[in-house]
């Protein structure tokens, strides 16, 4: 068997294509990447023997650029992302593939499903977020200058506009892609690209898909792999030396101040009596004085340092609290936006940790969240729903895909 999977995303989007591409390559498949050119997921890929076809542009570049994208500019890299993907997919799958998956934007899984059809190729979408699929349980994640109505309640209308919305924004660089190729235009293509039987790939535990649906959601547990790298000799020094840290990162979210951040999150980790762990992220953090109780890292095994640490404290995406959640860490999510208050929710809801009231913490309103998530019943409700954590996701999703293929 020969599998494609696709990404245009952030780490957190990458990395459970690199999970399901080892569990695959394991059955004896065949696989290729399709995700965007950044070093790190080069690197990453390379790390696990998996072939990655860089495609689009950086994501890094374009999520920390300088000047924010305009509206009218949306268009434009839509039709560059469905052509992107298009052109390498076909590109990759040519002398034979058995089944397409992509994963992450609208644009990108629709440049894949084309391939899909003008190949007759098995494709399958899969989301790492119930809240993106259509639910009458939860509401769209509002599109980028088109905030919802704040006068409908009734998810199924407010699912129903967000199809016209998708359709306005990505309708014309998708049909022109599609009429270009060959392919007739589509009037949904939201739905399109979703397909009517999606994958979820997360745990039911932390993010369970909720029944009756209109959707025939399959869901198979979390993308998640074992990261067995060791962690750098001096963050390991600096853990041996005391009590387990406060970890802070926001991952591949920039910050409009990530210096007033930082600081105000090692003031509240102080505050607690605990010392600090700052992950740089795509924001840059940084240390704010030169005492030796914070500690800066860059890339590095979250699995292992979560599980030595006393709180995470993140922005809520959905790759920080699978691991989070997987390493039975308590958390503090401070959600920016997009998927991120949903996991906050679900956070708090499961009693595995606390939600920061708005996304710019200062040091009392983190050290008040801090208080919770560091609180000892906190850290047993944490456990508890580690163990229950479902493991096995990446190796459930390479089944099907391999059942399928026959």
């Amino acid at each position: 068997m020969r599998a494609l999977l696709s990404a245009y995303d952030s780490r957190g989007g990458v990395e459970p294509l690199v999970a399901l591409a080892v569990r695959l390559r394991e059955f004896g498949a065949e696989v290729t990447v399709c995700a965007p050119p950044d070093e790190e997921f080069a690197k990453r890929l390379a790390g696990v023997g998996v072939e990655l076809v860089p495609t689009g542009r950086s994501v890094r570049e374009l999520v920390t650029g300088r000047t924010p994208p305009s509206p009218g500019g949306v268009p434009r890299r839509a039709a560059e992302m469905v052509a992107a993907f298009h052109a390498n997919v076909t590109a990759a799958a040519a002398g034979g593939c058995d089944v397409l998956v992509a994963t992450g934007l609208v644009p990108a899984a629709a440049g894949v499903k084309s391939v899909a059809e003008k190949l007759g190729i098995r494709y399958v979408y899969a989301s790492y977020q119930p809240v993106s699929l259509p639910s009458p349980h939860h509401p769209p994640i509002p599109r980028p200058g088109r905030p919802l109505p704040p006068d409908v309640t009734d998810n199924r209308v407010l699912w129903d506009r967000d199809a016209r919305d998708a359709q306005e924004v990505f309708g014309e660089a998708i049909n022109s892609h599609r009429v270009s190729v060959g392919l007739p235009p589509v009037d949904d293509v939201r739905d399109h690209v979703f397909t009517d039987r999606p994958w979820l790939a997360t745990d039911p535990v932390l993010a369970p898909w909720e029944q009756p649906a209109d959707l025939d959601v399959v869901q198979t547990g979390a993308w998640v792999l074992p990261d067995l790298r060791p962690l750098p000799a001096d963050l390991a020094a600096f853990l041996d030396a005391g009590a387990p840290p406060v970890y802070v990162g926001f991952g591949s979210i920039p910050l409009p101040d990530p210096a007033g951040v930082a600081r105000a999150c090692v003031e509240a980790v102080r505050a607690q009596g605990r010392r600090a762990v700052l992950s740089r992220g795509w924001a840059d953090l940084a240390l704010v004085d030169d005492r030796d109780d914070c500690f800066v890292v860059g890339e590095v095994n979250h699995q292992a340092l979560f599980r030595r640490s006393a709180a995470v404290v993140h922005h809520g995406g959905a790759g920080t609290t699978t691991t989070a959640t997987w390493s039975g860490a308590p958390q503090v999510v401070v959600p920016q936006g997009a998927d991120q208050p949903y996991f906050a929710s679900r956070v708090t809801g499961l009693g595995i940790g606390a939600t920061h009231d708005g996304p710019t913490p200062t040091a009392a309103s983190l050290s008040a969240a801090l208080a919770i998530a560091l609180a000892p019943e906190t850290r047993e409700r944490a456990t508890a729903v580690a163990g229950a954590f479902r493991t096995d996701g990446a190796a459930v999703a390479a089944g099907l895909l391999l059942d399928t293929a026959g």
